[in-house]
């Protein structure tokens, strides 16, 4: 059997200090309920600079520049301490700052609906300029707007304001004068996810080996629905984020199940590729705006900055066997279904157990895991506790209590088979696919075998149903053979039809 590959994976992070304050949902909630508190006076005291979140460990692992391994190596807390000679930019993409955001989105806006400021938009324009991926598109910015302009649309049109150290600098407006799915709210969150998307999308087709206009399908897997009072998820980002890029052969639609959909849209990207359909499909997301901050009371009240202040975003472009890249096997597919049970255990016997042993694989055949990586700094504090190794000790226990492993010799399997959180909380992009980057140059230079990705989903958090949700997937070293489909190619169609031409003629003269 010829299973796709992963042929390449992108990672980005946008640092958004101002935006934390305003578009967060928890400070948001606590704007409109208790506009006085001492909680939202205290945001800006307590936010990061730009250096210390290029600095900070987990965000240097998450676009490449150290290895998890090295992660774990560093003795906690990660953030009162920077990584020695943090760059801003990595192997699999970037960690951009919020002036150039504000342009990225500008840049990703076809409607007009941000406006920044003239003196503000030059400055940035020049930034622009010297940025490897956008260039280009800089030199195309619009000219700015005087800011008695922007404060008429913030003051008395309902336009969401941008902020840069606590200055208004821009703002984003609102679609349509009545519907609310066109609000300046609900712009301002699609056009983020939209600008980091495209910056994700944008790293993962430089220096691409493949035509982009060879890729013929573009999956988006974010948290965020697209739309207007007659269908309010009416989608789709996917073609959004791939116009601005300029993959003009692809098609494309997005796909969304709460966090576990990456690992949703991984398994159908391969099955599209497998069965055919598309030689080259790419799965992007960018990030959630309504996640910033989130667990922010929990970071001042232990006396920690607030550690929620990226917006993420990933890229994978899934390819035809190339005999050399990691193959994902579209063969052991773990997957939660409608029957099986909400709890811990009864989620992951569906997610890890129960694949592998039809495909007659043991868990601890598996080299690493990778579950739900949020940075276990972001989620303690809070008390979730550190997510990661919780799922490495449940699946490690499943593997005792299948008689794979012995008790003892759990501790080890914990540390040995997983990998610490590196992933910002933005719902959809610590689920699963955190590991394909550094697990896919493993593969390639022999420090792993396989590693399987572990995508959940809190399907219950839409009001729609109580259901949970979940869907696995292993990724291996290519054996380094691809082998012929099913069917067969055109030369061999007209040699068959010659070869039977052929022998029909000598019937003929037989007879």
């Amino acid at each position: 059997m010829s299973f796709p590959v992963i042929k390449k994976a992108a990672y980005v992070l946008v640092n958004t200090p101002d935006m934390i304050i305003h578009n967060g949902t928890t400070q948001m909630v606590e704007r409109a309920t208790n506009p006085d508190s001492d909680y939202l006076k205290s945001i800006k005291e307590n936010t990061r600079t730009f250096e210390q979140v290029v600095g900070y460990a987990p965000n240097q692992v998450y676009i490449g520049n150290m290895t998890p391994e090295e992660l774990e190596a560093m003795p906690k807390p990660w953030f009162t301490q920077n990584v020695e000679g943090a760059n801003r930019y990595g192997k699999f993409g970037e960690i951009m700052p919020q002036d150039e955001f504000y342009g990225l989105m500008k840049i990703s806006d076809v409607f007009d609906l941000v406006m920044l400021e003239k003196d503000f938009t030059e400055e940035v324009r020049t930034k622009l300029a010297g940025h490897k991926l956008l260039a280009e598109k800089a030199a195309e910015m619009k000219a700015g707007f005087e800011l008695a302009e922007i404060e008429e649309q913030v003051n008395n049109k309902g336009a969401e304001r941008l902020d840069m150290n606590g200055k208004l600098v821009g703002c984003v407006k609102r679609a349509h004068d009545y519907d609310e799915n066109l609000s300046s709210e609900y712009m301002l969150e699609n056009l983020a996810v939209k600008a980091s998307g495209v910056l994700s999308l944008m790293y993962l087709v430089d220096g691409l080996d493949v035509p982009v206009d060879e890729i013929g399908y573009v999956i988006e897997c974010s948290e965020e629905a697209i739309g207007d009072m007659n269908q309010r998820g009416g989608g789709n980002i996917a073609k959004a984020v791939g116009e601005i890029v300029g993959l003009k052969g692809a098609t494309g639609i997005d796909m969304r199940g709460f966090c576990a959909g990456p690992s949703h849209s991984l398994v159908n990207a391969a099955a599209l590729v497998k069965s055919g359909v598309y030689k080259h499909v790419v799965v992007v997301a960018g990030g959630c705006t309504a996640k910033l901050g989130m667990n922010g009371k929990s970071h001042i009240g232990k006396n920690m900055p607030v550690m929620e202040d990226c917006l993420g975003g990933f890229a994978l472009l899934i390819s035809e066997n190339d005999g050399v890249n990691p193959i994902i096997r579209t063969d052991v597919v773990g997957r939660h279904t409608i029957g099986h049970g909400a709890s811990p255990q009864a989620v992951l016997e569906a997610l890890v157990l129960d694949p592998l042993n039809a495909a007659e694989l043991k868990i601890t055949d598996i080299d690493k895991f990778s579950p739900e990586m949020q940075t276990s700094e972001i989620t303690e504090p809070a008390g979730a506790g550190d997510v990661p190794t919780q799922n490495y000790k449940m699946i490690g226990a499943l593997a005792v209590k299948s008689g794979q492993l012995d008790r003892k010799e759990l501790p080890a399997f914990v540390k040995g088979h997983g990998y610490p959180g590196f992933a910002p909380t933005q719902g959809h992009i610590p689920s699963g696919v955190p590991i394909v980057g550094h697990g896919r140059d493993r593969i390639l230079d022999g420090g792993l075998k396989n590693f399987m990705i572990v995508g959940k989903g809190s399907l219950f958090l839409g009001r729609m149903t109580n259901l949970f949700d979940g869907v696995s997937i292993v990724v291996e070293k290519n054996p380094g053979v691809v082998e012929e489909g099913n069917g067969i190619n055109k030369e061999e169609v007209k040699s068959m039809v010659a070869d039977a031409m052929k022998d029909f003629a000598k019937f003929l003269m037989q007879e």
